[in-house]
């Protein structure tokens, strides 16, 4: 049985929500030993219970909480079910050239290699679904103004490039379920010794965040009682927590991930808490883009992101191309 399987099945039988096939009875022991084995599957850093107001480090996700599946030290999300079983979509039904629009501006997700070949997670996340559906993909490159149209005019399939499911979107569009949240994040010095971040043990701590953002206002919401220090930019808010000046940064975990990665962190920080993901200050996430109505094709997209999930193909993906993960 894979891991994932096992280990969601292991936690409905410690929430006494299912069993585990061809047992019939979970002794006191068994029982203890389904919540060591749920528990040791949790990222690093996670915690039992968490604090009153923000829901921080496990935020809602759909199908479950969010899972470490890789190795290193990084945690994988997951937002499906494994438990939930989709129906193959007929193949009949599907067309045998998926046409994929993204953009080539936005890495390491979607952009142009030294080669000029589009590259990066989305693109191999759509290829992937490509595969698992047995279809032909095509990916264009355009700009990010044009991809709703394009999906909603029929001169695309899908989208993969971060559209946004608002209320206004959906008017034209369908979306998959997410396959990527956007958390956000608190970083310090790597000789910070806080390892958890909730409003009491951030209270003494100043916090710097880029003014007038949804960081922002989660903050002031949440962890009022920190000196809060907003900061015209990310950069400055980055040089500030380099220099020493303030003791934690918050703010989106992709970008500070990235930054982490890259020269310009000069190896100073790590993440520290978290992830914090809730959608109204932080947004639904990624999903793919279709047409609105189409929705062989949604369910097509559902099916074949599980399956990629369920096959590790999306952990292999995501250790590729966040070698920092923001979870």
């Amino acid at each position: 049985m894979a891991l994932p399987v096992l280990i969601a099945r292991l936690r409905a039988v410690v929430a006494g929500r299912g069993v585990i096939p061809g047992s019939q009875i979970l002794g006191s022991l068994a029982r203890r030993l389904c919540v060591a084995l749920a528990l040791a599957a949790l990222p690093w850093g996670a915690q039992a219970q968490q604090p009153p107001g923000p829901s921080p480090v496990w935020g809602p996700v759909r199908g479950g909480q969010v899972s470490g599946q890789g190795g290193g030290g990084v945690s994988v999300p997951n937002f499906w079910n494994v438990e939930r079983r989709l129906e193959r979509p007929d193949a009949a039904r599907l067309p045998k050239e998926l046409r994929f629009l993204t953009t080539d501006d936005y890495p390491p997700f979607n952009f142009l290699n030294s080669e000029g070949v589009l590259s990066g997670f989305n693109v191999d996340l759509a290829r992937a679904i490509c595969a698992e559906l047995g279809v032909t993909c095509v990916l264009q490159a355009a700009s990010f103004d044009t991809l709703a149209d394009s999906v909603e005019q029929g001169r695309a399939d899908a989208a993969i490039a971060g559209l946004a499911a608002t209320p206004q979107s959906r008017t034209a569009l369908d979306f998959s379920e997410r396959y990527l949240g956007t958390p956000a994040r608190f970083v310090g010095k790597r000789q910070e010794t806080l390892t958890a971040a909730t409003p009491e043990n951030v209270a003494a701590k100043k916090v710097a965040v880029v003014a007038r953002t949804a960081h922002e206002a989660y903050l002031r919401s949440f962890f009022n009682e920190a000196a809060i220090r907003p900061f015209p930019d990310l950069k400055a808010a980055q040089e500030a927590l380099k220099a020493g000046q303030v003791d934690l940064l918050f703010g989106d975990g992709i970008t500070l991930a990235l930054w982490l990665n890259g020269a310009d962190s000069a190896n100073c920080c790590r993440f520290i808490g978290g992830p914090f993901t809730e959608s109204r200050f932080f947004g639904d996430g990624f999903s793919v883009a279709v047409k609105e109505g189409n929705d062989t094709l949604r369910h097509a997209m559902d099916f074949a992101l599980q399956r990629i999930w369920e096959k590790g193909v999306y952990t292999d993906l995501y250790l590729r191309w966040f070698p920092i993960g923001f979870y």
